[in-house]
């Protein structure tokens, strides 16, 4: 089916029906429906009709209940609702209990993985939804794992959720993220992500060690980190001299950051007449 019959099908009134057959209990319609929901939501121009609809909660409610096959029309057919831009489409926090479950049972470097981080992204971006993830057991951990091991996509959507969790309180996340390991994979993704991936894994190392009262991870440790990332990208031959790079670069960063620090309190010291100690 082309997408201009997709159209079609919506604006001749087919969405309410496929709504109504989604509050069925105990039945494959709403099955057929979320698949049929799935399908017609590939075509932008339905979108917007089908999240206004409230065919969103409905889906997640088959997130969370139906079958395999269920649960991927499901988180499929919200990633496509997820691409609106304009208001109509809420995803509920109940839904991260689900994703997260599908996420640590799917290859984190599939098209499938792409689509649920892209969704517990956006759900990290609300209180309830930071607040569930890390109440999920081994939440947070699925995430550190697709930072490791996941596509491009998926890994930029995955920092993005931690990135999240820690700017938004980090006193009640950083140890939470710190206790999973998070480090390598984050030292990594500075060199292998995208562009955004890569300015998120620096932003969230930041956060998770650029503190005065913060051990950290011994002089040692990183270097042997960066050592074998630097193996991986480049091989054995040029491992020193990448590794000299990285550790140069993070230094830099730190650097930078304390200015910026010192910068933005100075105008306070003037003002109060007095000198930093």
């Amino acid at each position: 089916m082309n997408n201009k019959n997709k159209v079609k099908i919506v604006t001749s009134g087919a969405i309410p029906p496929l709504v109504e057959f989604l509050r069925f209990q105990n039945n494959k319609l709403p099955e057929l429906a979320t698949a049929a929901i799935l399908t017609l939501s590939a075509a932008a121009p339905n979108r917007p009709i089908i999240a206004s609809s409230g065919a969103a909660p409905l889906l997640v409610k088959i997130l969370i209940s139906g079958s395999i096959q269920g649960k991927v029309d499901a988180v499929t057919a919200l990633y496509n609702l997820s691409s609106i831009e304009r208001a109509g489409f809420n995803l509920d926090p109940s839904a991260v209990s689900p994703l997260l479950s599908l996420l640590k049972e799917s290859k984190k470097y599939s098209k499938f993985a792409e689509k649920t981080t892209f969704l517990l992204e956006i759900l990290s971006t609300f209180v309830e939804g930071r607040n569930a993830i890390s109440d999920c057991c081994g939440g947070i951990l699925t995430l550190v794992e697709t930072v490791e091991d996941g596509s491009r996509a998926s890994m930029e959507h995955a920092v993005g959720a931690l990135l999240s969790l820690c700017q938004s309180c980090r006193s009640k996340y950083r140890e939470l993220i710190l206790n999973e390991g998070a480090i390598p994979g984050l030292l990594r993704l500075t060199v292998e992500g995208t562009t955004k991936a890569q300015e998120r894994a620096r932003l969230l190392l930041d956060l998770l060690r650029d503190t005065p009262q913060d051990n950290g991870l011994s002089s040692a440790i990183l270097e042997e980190i960066v050592y074998d990332i630097a193996t991986k990208v480049d091989g054995a031959l040029k491992a020193p001299e990448t590794a000299q790079k990285l550790l140069q670069d993070m230094l830099h960063r730190s650097m930078e950051l304390s200015m910026n620090r010192m910068q933005l309190c100075a105008p306070s010291y003037k003002l109060s007449g007095t000198q930093p100690s």
